[in-house]
């Protein structure tokens, strides 16, 4: 990633050195969202209580993919997990080391190479169940996974579902991923912050049944859901006998 494009990063760095910042997520329709960065950085005490209760499923070594400011990583990492955490962004890798991770790496999900049996849980927390993009490299990534994680592991997904919205703008955008044959809560987007922006990626968000089927044929299966009650959910997936 070349470093104008490491708006995700410049913002975590700009708020660890005290500044009260956002980012801005642009959807490739024209529609843009705020987010503020001081959640990135929350404390287990803050995070929503299904985060919480993942966690509870987490045993053995453990990749943090798209790990940001490092909130789950840190968290694991001080109850004694021994923790991985993966972001594609430079600086969220460096603002990870300097709040105090001991294992951070900058790599994309797209480049994940690791020997068999290296992990025992995989977190994709902060809806980074998304950061597969799409149906088919979701299921081509699932099956990386499951070569590169232990007999019994498990990956713990966040989400949301995208059709738990009245909003007029995001069903047009369903409508409009129909049409071009990709999935309803497949979105395109990009990060800005200052004069920093991102490329555009693809970044999927899936209905519980849309889980299901994603993950047909990976080896994996959903062993439960934790719901929250909205849109946001975490599945806790584990292997199937299929392969074994």
């Amino acid at each position: 990633m070349e470093p104008e494009e490491d708006a995700f990063g410049q913002m975590l760095m700009a708020y660890y050195q005290g500044r009260d910042v956002c980012e801005t997520i642009e959807r490739d329709d024209g529609l843009t969202n705020t987010i503020i960065a001081k959640g990135y950085f929350s404390g287990y005490e803050n995070w929503h209580p299904i985060e919480q209760k993942a966690m509870e499923f987490v045993t053995g070594n453990i990749l943090d993919v798209g790990c940001g400011a490092g909130r789950h990583a840190l968290y694991l990492q001080k109850k004694g997990f021994d923790t991985l955490g993966i972001d594609v962004s430079p600086l969220a890798i460096k603002v990870c080391k300097l709040r105090g991770l001991k294992q951070a790496k900058v790599m994309s999900i797209e480049n994940i190479d690791f020997e068999p049996s290296s992990f025992d849980t995989v977190i994709m927390m902060g809806n980074n169940f998304g950061l597969l993009g799409s149906l088919g490299n979701a299921r081509r990534l699932l099956k990386k996974f499951y070569n590169m994680t232990s007999e019994n592991a498990l990956i713990v997904a966040d989400t949301r579902d995208p059709y738990q919205t009245e909003d007029p703008d995001h069903l047009a955008y369903h409508v409009l991923n129909k049409k071009k044959g990709r999935m309803s809560g497949q979105v395109r987007i990009r990060t800005r912050f200052e004069t920093y922006v991102s490329g555009w990626f693809d970044y999927l968000m899936v209905s519980k049944k849309e889980m299901l089927d994603v993950i047909k044929g990976t080896w994996w299966t959903v062993r439960e859901f934790i719901d929250s009650g909205d849109s946001k959910y975490v599945a806790i997936i584990g292997k199937t006998s299929e392969k074994r």
